[in-house]
């Protein structure tokens, strides 16, 4: 059985220079079975209902500007899966999480830059779901239980954000081994919290954290973990590490 991952999926300068983090999910891709279909939740696709891609063939989107044009000539041509997102509506509708399809929704780059590193092919379907945002943790943990059961059958669940997100407090100059001591606790403070299994402070981390709203001044890049985490099993870290001082780029597996 495939875990479910969350993936900290950095700037999208990430797909021209991987640093660290493209090795790690180059790794991370090889050490698991191939998978059938992929399911993203990306920090970039907030919504205030849940919707489902149902695309064929889905554009890659450069959602983002002032990067070279260098990335902007990215493409990521994988498929979407118009059945697959059918059957994930009808879940989530089962669970009494009411989805409906967008035919329209293209790739966003919380969705294609992670997934150009670990299946650059971009032969695998794709198919996303939209992120909730008002709807906190919880709804999150339910969307990924409501859909655990297709890890059974090789398709791969990804929460797609980052662990620490204040674009604010970048270092542009820093290197891998410079760490803000703020973004350092709070990352230690959810790893501590994911291996105890402790959903209580999970869910009430604005408050518990330390220096939460420091680290993250709005939601959306810390929800994808909460579906990883509902939609998986046993806490592991995949990789760790920051870049730019701040900008947490941690790979959790939840199996």
């Amino acid at each position: 059985m495939l875990p479910s991952l969350f993936i900290s999926h950095g700037s999208p300068m990430l797909a021209l220079e991987p640093g660290a983090s493209g090795p790690a999910l180059k790794r991370l891709a090889a050490e698991l079975a191939q998978p059938k279909a992929i399911v993203v939740v990306s920090a970039h696709w907030e919504s205030r209902e849940l919707l489902v891609s149902s695309h064929a063939q889905p554009d890659t989107w450069h959602d983002f500007s002032g990067f070279p044009a260098a990335l902007y000539a990215v493409q990521y041509p994988a498929p979407g899966d118009p059945a697959l997102a059918q059957r994930v509506s009808q879940l989530l509708c089962a669970a009494g999480l009411p989805a409906r399809l967008d035919p329209q929704r293209p790739f966003d780059h919380g969705t294609w830059v992670p997934l150009s590193l670990m299946y650059p092919k971009a032969d695998i379907p794709v198919v996303q779901i939209s992120l909730p945002t008002q709807l906190g943790p919880q709804l999150q943990e339910l969307v990924g239980r409501a859909l655990a059961g297709l890890r059974e059958e090789d398709i791969l669940l990804i929460g797609s954000g980052s662990i620490t997100h204040n674009l604010g407090e970048l270092d542009w100059h820093a290197g891998p081994e410079s760490i803000e001591p703020w973004a350092l606790a709070f990352r230690d403070w959810m790893i501590d919290k994911l291996a105890t299994d402790d959903t209580p402070a999970l869910h009430d981390y604005r408050q518990q954290a330390p220096f939460a709203a420091h680290n993250h001044p709005s939601d959306e890049h810390l929800l994808p973990l909460y579906f990883a985490r509902g939609a998986g099993g046993q806490f592991a870290i995949a990789h760790q590490g920051f870049t730019l001082g701040a900008l947490g780029m941690d790979i959790y597996r939840f199996s």
